[in-house]
């Protein structure tokens, strides 16, 4: 009997030890990322956010500080909302946000429409040719991005390569103004976050069981009804993932919008610039650069709240 109790005793002690091992090993995997985001982002976050209550100010640094002693020695925080009141009510700024967003959004659909069947054809290749296709897909980040840009301006130009062949084969009469237009910040956006879409569709779709469509397809269903039913829902997670690592980047886009954008062309990443480096406004500046970043995150945030709750509902009514 004691020999059974101890042996339970040990096998229990033994359980918790190897609970706390897994549980420390897990810390120390979750805590490096934590620590990388909290000296790389909240640190640096919490430093704009302080500088966008402040005011614009001839010095070094350009703002009046946040914390202040007075003559009396007593500790005052001064904190101004004016940037923040000014940027909802200058409609400069408004539209620059608005442009960020559209142009953000209808590059994310058009990098969706384009590198889906992309990746659905990487994904159903074979394993050699797909490797090919895959190294295609990532040889443009060989390339900095900035070069990219200055690439299509020399197709997109008047006389540039686009022009010449539509004129060479006859499907226009004279050139046609692409550059320094939205449509040239889309093709741009597009050009150079693409593969940021088909990446993680690749990865979907790979994991995809693709008997799926043939058990689909002896159950009487066309194609279309295969991919509509089966391989598009299976697929939300990729496109989901893709569409964030393009909407993000996107929305904060400056060198794009500066290089073949025009005047009608006004993002949120030269105000930015502007602010920052032509009218050394850094308060302002930061006021822009925090609504900004709450413009993205808390989407981001309210969409994994609906779609945790959701996934949680679906194990409820399934237990």
């Amino acid at each position: 009997m004691w020999a059974t109790v101890v042996a339970d005793l040990f096998r229990v002690v033994g359980t918790w030890g190897r609970e706390i091992r897994d549980s420390r090993g897990r810390y120390v995997v979750t805590a490096l990322p934590l620590l990388y985001l909290i000296a790389f982002f909240l640190v640096p976050f919490l430093f704009v956010l302080k500088i966008s209550f402040a005011t614009s100010a001839i010095g070094q640094p350009p703002y009046t500080p946040l914390v202040a002693w007075g003559e009396d020695g007593a500790l005052t925080i001064r904190l101004v909302f004016d940037n923040y009141r000014f940027l909802l009510g200058d409609p400069l700024y408004v539209g620059a946000y608005l442009n960020s967003l559209r142009f953000a959004t209808v590059a994310t659909l058009a990098c969706l429409v384009i590198g889906y069947p992309i990746a659905y054809g990487i994904a159903r290749a074979r394993p050699a040719i797909r490797v090919v296709l895959l190294v295609l897909v990532i040889l443009p980040f060989w390339t900095s991005s900035l070069l990219r840009s200055y690439a299509l301006i020399g197709i997109l130009r008047t006389n540039g390569v686009l022009n010449q062949i539509l004129l060479g084969l006859g499907v226009i009469d004279q050139p046609l103004e692409i550059l320094h237009s939205n449509l040239a910040v889309h093709i741009g956006i597009v050009y150079n976050y693409l593969p940021f879409m088909i990446l993680p569709l690749v990865a979907t779709l790979m994991r995809l069981d693709f008997t799926l469509l043939e058990a689909a397809a002896d159950l009487g269903a066309r194609p279309i009804s295969a991919f509509l039913r089966v391989t598009l829902p299976l697929s939300i997670p990729g496109i989901v993932a893709g569409s964030l690592l393009v909407f993000i980047p996107a929305v904060g886009e400056f060198v794009i919008p500066d290089l073949l954008g025009g005047p009608d062309s006004l993002t949120i990443g030269r105000v930015l610039w502007t602010e920052f480096f032509t009218n050394r406004d850094w308060p302002l500046a930061a006021a822009v650069a925090v609504a900004m970043l709450m413009l993205i995150v808390i989407p981001i945030m309210l969409f994994e709240y609906f779609t945790e709750r959701e996934a949680r509902r679906g194990e409820g009514r399934t237990g």
